[in-house]
C-alpha cells in the first residue's frame, strides 16, 4: 500500500505552498490518481493541515495578524481551483472583472465568471461564485489578461469609459500584455477593440 508515501508527498507540497492557497485533487495528479489524492486530502483535513471549503476544494488557512483571525478563502482563487478541477477556461466578468483590475473598489455581490463549461453556482462563507457559459470567441485564443480587459470594458459599457479608465489600464498593463491584446482582441466587438487600441498606445493598426 503506497498511500502513506503519497500522503507525505501531498502534505509536503501543501506545507511548501503559501498560506491562502486553494487546492483540488487535480493539483496532485502528478503524484498519484485522483481517488487516492481525494482520500489523502480528507486525511489532511482531519489533521487540520488544510480546511475544506466546498466538496473537493480545500485551502491552506491564512491568518491575518491585524484582524487576529483566519481570513475567508479568496473567491478568485476558489473560482480558479474549481475551473482547474473541471478543466474549464474561465475569465472574470461584470463587477468581478472591474474589481480585479482595480477599476472598482466595490466588492461584488457575487463573483462572476464566463466559462467554456456549464452554468454553476457555489456558495461558501456567505460568498457566492457564479459561472456562466459564453461563446468561445470571448475566451478562446485570448490570453487571460486580454480576456479580462475585454470583459471589464464590456461591463462598463461603450459610453462609460473615460480617460481615467483608459490611462489606468494603460499604466497597469505591461508592454507584452498590450502587444498581446492588440493581436488577440481583433475579433472583439468593434467599439471594445477601439478602446483597446487607445489603451495600447493608440497608434498601432
Amino acid at each position: 500500500m503506497k498511500r502513506p508515501i503519497f500522503l507525505n508527498e501531498i502534505k509536503q507540497k501543501i506545507l511548501n505552498a503559501e498560506n491562502g492557497t486553494v487546492f483540488v485533487a487535480v493539483d496532485f495528479v502528478d503524484l498519484t490518481d485522483k481517488t487516492t489524492v481525494s482520500v489523502c486530502l480528507t486525511r489532511l483535513e482531519s489533521e487540520n493541515i488544510i480546511q475544506r471549503i466546498l466538496r473537493g476544494v480545500y485551502y491552506k488557512a491564512e491568518y491575518n495578524e491585524f484582524l487576529q483571525e483566519y481570513v475567508v478563502p479568496n473567491p478568485d482563487k476558489v473560482a480558479h481551483a474549481l475551473a482547474r478541477n473541471f478543466g474549464w477556461t474561465i475569465v472574470p466578468c461584470g463587477d468581478t472583472a472591474l474589481n480585479i483590475l482595480g477599476l472598482s473598489t466595490q466588492v461584488p455581490a457575487a463573483w462572476s465568471y464566463v466559462s467554456d463549461g456549464t452554468y454553476k453556482e457555489y456558495t461558501y462563507d456567505n460568498t457566492k461564485i457564479k459561472f456562466k457559459r459564453t461563446t468561445n470567441k470571448e475566451i478562446s485564443k485570448l490570453s487571460y489578461k486580454t480576456a479580462l480587459v475585454v470583459q471589464a470594458l464590456k461591463a462598463l459599457g461603450k459610453d462609460n469609459i473615460d480617460d481615467i479608465i483608459i490611462n489606468k489600464l494603460k499604466n497597469d498593463l505591461t508592454d507584452e500584455e498590450k502587444a498581446a491584446a492588440l493581436l488577440e482582441a481583433k475579433a472583439a466587438t468593434s467599439w471594445i477593440y477601439e478602446y483597446i487600441k487607445q489603451i495600447c498606445k493608440g497608434d498601432e493598426k
